[in-house]
Order: C-alpha cells, then sequence, then structure tokens
C-alpha cells in the first residue's frame, strides 16, 4: 500500500511557476513508476507526466513539454512536478499518482493522491 500527498499548489499569473511535490509512504517508492494527473472542471482527467522508477525514463503530454518537468527524489520518498510558463488552460487539480510497474504508465496507475489545486489567472 502506497499513500501519496501533494503540496505546492495555489494561485499564480500566467507565466508564472509553481513546483508541486508528492510525498509517498512507504518503502517501495523507489520500485515504483510515478505520475502527475490533472482535471480541470468539467473535463476529464489527463494524463501531464510520468517518470519511471530511476528517473532516467520520463514521458510527457504534448500540452506541457517544454514547460513541465518532472524528477524524483527516492531518498526522500518524494516525486516532483516543475511547472514554468503557466497558462491559465495549466488550471486544474493536480494527482500524484504511483504504480509497481517498470513502465512509464499514461494511464491505470495503482495509488492516487487527493490532489492539489493549481489557478492560473490571465
Amino acid at each position: 500500500q502506497v499513500q501519496l500527498v501533494e503540496s505546492g499548489g495555489g494561485l499564480v499569473q500566467a507565466g508564472g511557476s509553481l513546483r508541486l511535490s508528492c510525498a509517498a509512504s512507504g518503502r517501495t517508492f523507489s520500485t515504483y513508476t510515478m505520475g502527475w494527473f490533472r482535471q480541470a472542471s468539467g473535463k476529464e482527467r489527463e494524463f501531464v507526466a510520468g517518470v519511471n522508477w530511476s528517473g532516467g525514463n520520463t514521458k510527457y503530454a504534448d500540452s506541457v513539454k517544454g514547460r513541465f518537468t518532472i524528477s524524483r527524489d527516492n531518498a526522500k520518498n518524494t516525486v516532483y512536478l516543475q511547472m514554468n510558463s503557466l497558462e491559465p488552460e495549466d488550471t486544474a487539480v493536480y494527482y500524484c499518482a504511483a504504480d509497481p510497474s517498470f513502465l512509464v504508465l499514461t494511464t491505470r496507475y495503482a495509488y492516487w493522491g487527493q490532489g492539489t489545486q493549481v489557478t492560473v489567472s490571465s
């Protein structure tokens, strides 16, 4: 079992930056693939970024490529999402997810956090 707690959300102006953190419980964090998803009001949840267990393999949604960076610190059981050049369209609840897969998944993660709100004003 893995428990995930997101932090770092908030209100930022367009063009600004935020860094989200996701702290994970459990001794097996370093073996899990980790992901970030988001859900805007009235829309389905969508994949944002994912990273494999070592941090050596990442995937991004086309909409965030070049602006967002996912990373992880296995010593701290934490995964990060650095978000730069934020746009109003990035406004959503951001969720952290974990899965005991060797692959970087874009869907069907086993464990989910409660989410953190990111609001980008124009």
